[in-house]
This record gives structure tokens, sequence and C-alpha cells, in this order.
């Protein structure tokens, strides 16, 4: 996997582990123009859309184009794999399509989403919720990272207009079937590739407690207020909600001001909830609510309570997935537990998803892994999905 060696160096993060690639961020700036030289190399088109993400034409752009693609940012110390395999996929098809004298009879493109991960703005896909009109772009705009920065500031810095923003019918309409490949996020797959028949329902949570900031040695116990505690019973609650195949999952945690001698003033907590329908995962969320309701008036603190993002279950184009399947001489099907640029876009076209074979089970970590040999089937089952639906 020639491709990935080369930006294999790009993004390492000396702190975490892995990899650091967010959006509109130095690195993934970096990364967009190495995939910008490739396509072009290729005699791809590329075109960025106003809500910064990148559109590489094989041939003239038009409506019922086949497109495929992932993104190149990553959670912070993630693997190599979540986003740039799909990319690099893609590329690779792309020369073993021209490498045997195709030429698409029906518009082509490869794509690259900004900001899929939500690693820097909080916002999971926020490139394919912009085109698709599922974010309003005046909320993606004030969007902050960790420095204060706003997306539509770093979007700017970009290049890229945020009073522009938002819903594109035109680059929409282009899609007539799009098809992502991507590193598989569990340990399901016994074979090289397979399908994605579903995404879990799923969703983000800020819990924001607030107490009193006083001094950690002057202040005894019982007149404090602390906020660490009952962001700690959310945590705790969040194991206990997660059962019969739901997940919960507290990933990050910020205490105001975050000194080791100082009693937060506040901390926010944000949780991560996925299960199999609408209906269940909102059943997880509000038991974990109502535990950190409880444990916020225990503590005599505040707590307020913030839908970040949420997407309900996803069930992907059974015609689409049938045909690639069938051309690829029946591959088997399972559910993702993680969500894709896929999953929005699938609620406007025909949608499918190939997964690679990850022996390790790992994703969003360091330790996140496909062998050679199976991203080489990837490119091979992708290269032949597109020859079937854009011949």
């Amino acid at each position: 996997m020639t491709d990935l060696v080369d930006i294999a160096d790009v993004g390492r993060d000396p702190r975490r582990g892995g990899y650091s690639r967010h959006g509109f961020d130095r690195v993934e700036l970096e990364l967009r123009e190495w995939f910008t030289e490739q396509a072009r190399r290729r005699g791809l088109d590329v075109r960025p859309d106003r809500n910064g993400n990148l559109w590489a034409w094989w041939g003239a752009p038009g409506p019922d184009a086949v497109v495929t693609g992932s993104h190149l940012d990553s959670v912070p110390g993630g693997g190599a794999f979540d986003g740039p395999l799909g990319v690099v996929s893609a590329l690779q098809a792309v020369d073993l399509l021209q490498a045997k004298g195709f030429r698409p009879a029906k518009p082509f493109a490869v794509v690259v989403f900004v900001e899929e991960e939500g690693g820097r703005f909080g916002v999971a896909c926020l490139g394919s919720r912009l085109l698709t009109g599922a974010i309003d772009p005046a909320r993606a705009a004030a969007l902050t990272d960790p420095d204060g920065v706003t997306f539509g500031e770093a979007a700017r810095a970009a290049g890229f207009d945020p009073a522009r923003m938002g819903r594109d019918d035109e680059a929409l309409a282009t899609i007539g079937r799009f098809v992502e490949l991507h590193v598989e996020q569990g340990r399901g797959l016994t074979v090289p590739v397979g399908l994605a028949a579903s995404i879990l329902a799923h969703g983000r949570w800020r819990y924001t407690f607030t107490g009193e900031g006083n001094h950690a040695g002057a202040t005894l116990v019982e007149d404090r207020r602390d906020p660490m505690l009952p962001a700690s019973r959310l945590v705790l609650a969040a194991r206990r909600a997660a059962t019969g195949g739901a997940r919960a999952t507290v990933g990050r945690l910020v205490p105001n001001p975050g000194g080791t001698n100082v009693i937060a003033s506040s901390v926010d907590v944000w949780l991560d909830a996925r299960a199999e329908d609408d209906a269940r995962t909102r059943e997880v969320v509000a038991l974990i609510t109502e535990e950190a309701e409880r444990a916020a008036a225990d503590e005599g603190c505040a707590l307020r309570v913030t839908e970040e993002s949420y997407g309900d279950t996803v069930w992907f184009d059974q015609a689409l997935a049938a045909e690639v399947s069938d051309v690829l001489g029946g591959v088997p099907s399972l559910p993702s537990g993680a969500g894709h640029d896929a999953g929005i876009l699938a609620a406007h076209v025909p949608t499918a998803m190939l997964f690679v074979r990850n022996p390790t089970g790992i994703s969003h970590a360091p330790e996140e892994f496909a062998e050679a040999e199976d991203c080489a089937a990837g490119v091979v089952a992708l290269a032949t999905a597109l020859e079937r639906l854009a011949g």
C-alpha cells in the first residue's frame, strides 16, 4: 500500500501515539494537498465544493455519477487506516481500472469529506452533514475547537467562505450511487472483505456540571460543591446502562480550570451512546441522564445536558448491496457500530460500504491494523464494484 506509506509520517502524535489529523488543521491541509497531487497524477480533475469537501472527477462531472471515497482526518491519536484506507483504495482502484483500459460510461468521482471524525470541532461527519443539509450551517460555523477557533474561522483560513456553506443540492444531485471502503472497526469478518448492512443509532451528548471552584487544601470536604463527583458517577452510570448490545462511552472529560490543587468550578463530560435503534439509544441516554441529575443534586451542583449530534439507525440500500455482493461472488454482511459519511448520504442516495478485515478488532487507537493482502483484496473488490456500476 504505497500511498499509505507516502503519508505514514504526516500527523504522527508523539504524545498519544498514532495520528492526530483534524479538519482544516495544518496536518489535514497537507493531506489534502497530497490527495490533490495524487489525483491529478491519475488525470483526475480536483474541485472543492463550498463545504470544504474535495471531489476528483474522472471525466466531466454530471448527474448519476458513481462516487467513492472516504476521509483523511482522524480521532486524536487514531490509527493509520480509519479514513485514509478508503481514500487510498479509491485511488488505487482507479489505477487498476486505468491499467486495463477501462473508461467510465457514467460520471465518476473520488471524494474526500472534511472533519468526518469530529476530532476538532466535536460533530462527526461535518462535511457530509453540511452537503446534505443535516446540520444548520450557522451552527456548524460556530462550533469551536479546544483552542477556541471556530469552524467558520478555520474554513475561511483554508480558503472557504463559511457564509456559502450549507446544503448543496447541485453537488448532491450529481451522486447516483456512493460506495465507501473502510477498515473494519471490530472483529466480525473472517474473510478479507465484507459489506455493511446497517449503522447503529448513535449520538453525542455533553454534560456540564457546575459547582464551586475553591482551594483543594483550605476547603473542608463537607463545604464543597465539587462537580468532579457527579461527573465520575456519570462515567460509572454509562457502563451500567450499556447492556444488551448497547454501547455507552465517556472518552473525554474536561475540568475547569484544571489545576491539580484546585476544586473544579465546572466539568464537561462527553457521552457517546449507541444501540440497535432509536428507542433503545434514547432509553440508554435517559437512564444515564437520570443518574447524572441525582448525582449533581447530591453534590449541590447544577447540570446542563446538550445533544451535540445524533443519527438514527441507517440501513444501506439493499439493491445496491446485492449488486455489489453479486459482482464480488458473494461476501458476508454485518452491521457497523461506527458512523460514516456513507451513513449520512444514505438518506439521500443509494449507498453501500465495503469493509476490509481488521484482525485486531481495534480502531480509533494506534493498534488499528489490516494486513497488506487484505487491503489489496479490498482494492480489487472496490475496483470490481466500481467497474460494474460505472460501466
